[in-house]
């Protein structure tokens, strides 16, 4: 029986909402319309639309964007997608397997491989506090560990649970979101917390002692783009100028990181300095480049769901076939973006 506990109620799915993808953007479009989430203040998707990048490359296959709230996790940018108020989104395979299980309406059309290069900067880790007597991941049974639900920290936990020979049952996994995560692990209310993208750093400047990163498991939890369905069958050369954009923008992050940063505000609380953006430029120099779904990552999909399934997290099981969506362009056939 699978050991966890929940302290926050996941958000709930909304009831399925038909995505007008064929109707006209506020800017006057009359093509498909790329709903996308806030950017935020850094990246290469911050950079395409402070430029209007997006807008001007979208133009010359009739499409537009339309660019929508922020939302804190992939369940809750699911529910927007449900809302008609974003079709692409971004994620990694393991939050996205509890949603693909049960339902179809969004496919996934690009993946980045993880990175591995030994001198990239580290962004998750297993972290327990400086004074903590815990010193491996035997030493979690009993213990509480804090990690997102479905998401890459309780992926990663069981991972490391199986590599180190520990029963699951072992260890009581708490949900909790990044946010409420880092409240935990610094009042003491948990006993570990596997730290992921912003909150990683963030722990170890606090002084967090790290028992294990990711890239020392067999991690197959790919960076994914994801989009609504029918927008990959009716516009699917608009989708591809949007993952060329991000393609080339995230080549050009890694030469030049420093202009990715603080991209709208230099000051405030979405800016960053200090040793955190020495971090982000770091890792933005590592980065590896989306690029288009293939039929071999069927097998890093099918290891990610069925660790999830093996230990009940998801209820049932994902195939590849099902989830997957071959955007590359027919042999011969024109870039759509290389008018642009």
């Amino acid at each position: 029986m699978t050991a966890a506990v929940s302290l926050a109620a996941l958000s709930a799915a909304c009831g399925t909402s038909s995505a007008a993808e064929d109707r006209p953007a506020s800017s006057g479009g009359t093509g498909a319309v790329l709903k996308l989430q806030d950017p935020g203040n850094a990246g290469p998707l911050a950079y395409a639309k402070r430029e209007g990048i997006l807008e001007k490359r979208l133009k010359a296959v009739g499409a537009s964007v339309e660019w929508g709230g922020s939302y804190a996790s992939f369940t809750a940018t699911v529910d927007a997608v449900h809302s008609g108020s974003v079709n692409v989104l971004a994620g990694a395979v393991s939050p996205a397997v509890g949603y693909l299980a049960n339902s179809h309406d969004i496919k996934i059309f690009s993946v980045t491989d993880p990175v591995t290069d030994p001198a990239a900067p580290q962004t998750d880790g297993l972290v327990v506090r400086p004074d903590s007597p815990i010193r491996s991941v035997k030493d979690l049974v009993g213990k509480q560990v804090a990690v997102n639900k479905g998401g890459k920290g309780e992926y990663l936990l069981l991972l490391a649970l199986e590599k180190a020979g520990i029963p699951v049952d072992q260890v009581r996994r708490v949900y909790l979101n990044p946010d409420q995560g880092a409240s935990a692990f610094a009042t003491g209310k948990v006993d570990a917390w596997w730290a992921i993208v912003r909150a990683y750093p963030e722990a170890v400047a606090r002084g967090a002692r790290v028992l294990v990163h990711g890239r020392d498991l067999d991690d197959k939890d790919l960076t994914i783009l994801a989009a609504r369905d029918e927008l990959l069958q009716r516009h699917p050369e608009a989708v591809r100028v949007y993952l060329q954009v991000l393609q080339e923008l995230t080549e050009e992050a890694k030469k030049n990181p420093e202009k990715f940063e603080n991209v709208f505000l230099k000051q405030g609380p979405t800016a960053v300095t200090g040793p955190r953006l020495d971090f982000d430029i770091a890792t933005a120099r590592y980065a590896n480049v989306p690029r288009y779904a293939e039929q071999r990552d069927a097998a890093d999909i099918r290891q990610v769901a069925g660790l999830f399934r093996k230990y009940g997290v998801v209820s049932r099981d994902v195939e590849p076939a099902d989830v997957l969506f071959d955007l590359r362009p027919a042999a011969g056939a024109a870039s759509p973006a290389a008018s642009g």
